[in-house]
């Protein structure tokens, strides 16, 4: 399959990237950072220089790719988790206007199937959780797959070396659970240990 990896130079979608190719799928993997496309082509993902809040852009750059699926692994979060809190505007954003500049793109090009990160642990009334709540609407609404992820843990995540309160989940693990996830039908799937 021809699959547009958007946050594909994140901590999940650097993983993903070498599973999917081994699958034997294409993957065109976005990032908005000009940096990191070197980075996404040595993973063997084809780079999509795009910046998702540029709905333009992001229909064209979905039309130009054609894919199968859509695979919505965005986040805007800081390096620091201590700086959660003060990102946590940013990353409602991603998640509702990326996400719906996604959906939208999806729409003008065939309608691929959309798979979306989502979060398994409850969060307090917020921007984060209406954020959430809206993506997980959105997605379902097109007939895709909400992923549930526990919180991430091993190397390049907030707990590299210490494993986070469950749900939790191996980053690794999440990326094999999510290329076996390609195949599920509409809903919501946990990917947790």
């Amino acid at each position: 399959m021809r699959i547009f990896l958007a946050g594909a130079s994140g901590v999940i979608g650097q993983r993903l990237i070498p599973r999917l190719i081994q699958a034997g799928h294409v993957v065109g993997g976005m990032t908005r950072s000009p940096s990191k496309t070197e980075l996404l082509g040595h993973l063997g993902a084809e780079p999509v220089l795009c910046d998702v809040f540029d709905r333009e852009a992001v229909i064209q750059a979905v039309r130009d790719f054609t894919p199968d699926v859509m695979l919505n692994e965005l986040t805007d979060l800081p390096d620091d988790s201590a700086q959660i809190g003060e990102h946590a505007d940013l990353n409602a954003r991603i998640r509702t206007e990326g996400t719906q500049n996604l959906i939208e793109a999806a729409r003008r090009s065939g309608s691929p199937k959309i798979l979306a990160q989502s979060v398994a642990w409850p969060l307090t009334d917020g921007p984060a959780a209406r954020a959430v709540a809206e993506l997980e609407r959105s997605v379902l609404a097109e007939g895709g797959v909400v992923m549930r992820y526990g919180q991430f843990y091993g190397p390049g995540t907030y707990h590299e070396q210490q494993q986070p309160e469950g749900p939790r989940v191996h980053i690794d693990r999440a990326a094999e659970r999510t290329v076996e996830a390609l195949g599920e039908p509409t809903g919501v799937v946990v990917i947790a240990d």
